[in-house]
């Protein structure tokens, strides 16, 4: 340990003293979304004695920020209504914790490999020292208490609490975020777009498309390929496409959800990046006639790695390249991640909680089905339980997880795979998806005898996976035995947080017209998408809508019946579950997404 580096941590261990635990109870801070005015009495009497805002105004502040769903600390710092210098000393003192100048810190020893990068930027906190089994977190609002929940989960290590201040720490985690994203880089990390290291074809030698060993090794090509794998992985796409057509080559990212093209190298490049990928997946390079999938694995440092799955498709014009990137992080985000309303998300966790039965998550393609299983087979995933998965194909590698892939090619598909589970002294079952009847009846077999299965089902909504079931031939009295949860779910576009407007030109009627109820128009601000530097058109990330039905006696009841889709519907709105459309509009008057989105991920 060098001699900073022993400085930094004999600062952190004499701020330990006076730290308290995030989970304190002494702290006495709101959750976020729940900013009560009385807690804030101390703080805004504290701004009112210093003369720093007038009664007034720290009572109009303290309702900004309850109508917002922010904490007090939270919009004092976005609204700039306090210099920040002066709010975290405001802080320290009003919470007891200790107020630490990050300029005295070295980045290289923060420990930020142990948080993922997505955490660090979603709630502006930075990871500062590790002693032993406690964390110490630098954060400019300590009220924010998910953040440092979230920090605690994605670590499994207690935190501590240090105040910083509020620009000072925005810089050090851009400094931060950008020094590692350096070095995932490596030597590419000079040139700004995918466009620089197009090789120039009119330099290099033509060759014979038989030559598969020098396409492949091509080291411009390898550093193409390179440069848009990392760009992609920047930017938080989910996957990559190259494609070949008739007079051009392109290459797109989905990032949020949408498509856009990033780069349109030559033509002439198609064989060459076609045999790069298919090295990198260990596929086999001469083979162009047929389909072949594949898996990359690519290390950006020394404790994190990201995983892209590989799929190729001969088209009329050459091979069309898919690439799915899986990152292990997204596993352990934690629950509060996912964007569940609070009474969704108790159901979700009092469905895990229990020792049996069936979660059904439904929802098209890219709806973040798999995320949302990872997230609760992690919450699960306790050196007691014994958990199995059968993966089409298996995603991401979660430690202590007994996963397999199943491959029909030798007849091992989900049905073979959970009798074998069966045999294995089970607790925990995951199956990707449920397609036909045999699955899904040695599912609910294993649900009705003491075990928790999770899977999937590709359906539209609650009431939809029901019929499902029904049509594949699961009798009525397993459905309504077995089955505990459904989730139906899409991913919206968040507003970016920077530079997002309220939307004036929409009139209430026409909000009325499109499902608003006077109760979520009650102190909501609708907001629209305008662009900057920090966003893509308006938006950055995704947050998920979501119908979450617990299977009530009523709802079972209603299967028993021989309910239809449409009866299935109306029992679950009696029993007092919202549908996806409800979800999102929930989410626009929060001011998390625009109208547009509403009516891009749902049906009215």
């Amino acid at each position: 340990m060098g001699s900073s580096e022993v400085d930094l941590a004999n600062q952190i261990a004499h701020l330990g003293t006076s730290c308290l635990s995030a989970n304190s109870s002494d702290m006495n801070t709101p959750a976020i979304n729940d900013p009560r005015p009385v807690l804030y009495s101390g703080l805004t009497e504290r701004l009112v004695s210093e003369q720093l805002v007038s009664s007034a105004s720290a009572a109009e502040i303290a309702e900004q920020a309850r109508t917002q769903g922010l904490t007090l600390v939270q919009e004092l710092l976005e609204g700039g209504h306090v210099e920040s210098t002066t709010l975290a000393r405001l802080v320290s003192e009003e919470y007891g914790l200790p107020l630490f100048d990050l300029s005295r810190i070295v980045e290289e020893q923060l420990p930020t490999d142990l948080v993922p990068q997505a955490l660090i930027r979603k709630h502006k906190a930075l990871p500062l020292y590790r002693r032993g089994n406690r964390l110490f977190v630098a954060i400019a609002d300590p009220t924010n208490t998910a953040a440092l929940a979230e920090f605690k989960f994605a670590t499994g290590i207690a935190t501590d609490t240090v105040v910083v201040e509020y620009k000072q720490l925005r810089e050090t985690i851009d400094e931060v975020i950008a020094r590692q994203d350096e070095v995932f880089d490596g030597d590419i990390a000079d040139f700004a777009s995918a466009e620089d290291y197009i090789p120039d074809l009119e330099v290099e030698e033509e060759l014979e498309e038989t030559d598969f060993t020098k396409l492949a090794d091509d080291a411009p090509v390898v550093k193409f390929v390179n440069k848009v794998l990392f760009d992609a992985i920047k930017q938080g796409a989910s996957d990559i496409h190259f494609e070949p057509y008739e007079r051009e080559y392109r290459v797109r990212v989905r990032a949020d959800g949408i498509l856009q093209e990033v780069v349109r190298p030559p033509k002439g490049l198609a064989p060459r990046l076609a045999a790069r990928l298919k090295v990198m997946a260990r596929l086999d390079i001469s083979e162009r006639r047929a389909p072949q999938d594949g898996r990359i694995q690519l290390k950006l440092s020394k404790n994190r790695s990201i995983d892209f799955r590989v799929s190729t498709l001969p088209t009329l014009f050459g091979e069309k390249i898919v690439l799915r990137i899986l990152d292990p992080g997204s596993a352990r985000m934690g629950v509060d991640a996912l964007g569940y309303e609070p009474e969704q998300k108790a159901l979700y966790l009092e469905a895990l909680d229990k020792p049996q039965g069936m979660i059904l998550v439904t929802g098209p393609t890219g709806s973040g089905k798999t995320v949302s299983l990872y997230t609760g087979l992690d919450i699960l995933n306790e050196p007691e339980r014994n958990i199995s998965t059968a993966e089409d194909p298996v995603e991401i590698n979660m430690e202590g997880i007994n996963q397999v892939h199943v491959n029909a090619k030798v007849g091992l598909d989900f049905a073979q795979v959970l009798r074998s589970f069966l045999r294995q002294d089970p607790d925990v079952l995951m199956v990707g998806e449920i397609r036909d009847l045999e699955t899904a009846e040695i599912a609910i077999k294993a649900a009705q005898t003491g075990h928790l299965v999770l899977s999937t089902v590709h359906t539209n909504s609650a009431s939809e996976t029901i019929n499902r079931l029904l049509n594949m031939g699961v009798p009525a009295y397993n459905i309504a035995s077995s089955l505990t949860l459904i989730i139906a779910q899409r991913l919206a576009r968040r507003l970016c947080r920077y530079c997002a407007a309220p939307e004036t030109t929409v009139p209430e009627t026409a909000l009325k017209e499109l499902g608003f109820t006077d109760e979520l128009l009650k102190g909501s601000t609708i907001m629209k998408p305008v662009g900057c530097k920090q966003c893509r058109k308006g938006h950055s990330g995704r947050v998920g809508v979501y119908e979450v039905v617990k299977i009530t006696r009523e709802i079972a009841a209603a299967i028993l019946n021989g309910a239809n889709v449409h009866e299935l519907e109306t029992a679950v709105r009696s029993a007092g579950f919202y549908d996806l459309r409800r979800a999102a509009l929930k989410k626009c008057a929060a001011g998390l997404i625009s109208l547009e989105e509403v009516s891009r991920v749902t049906i009215d």
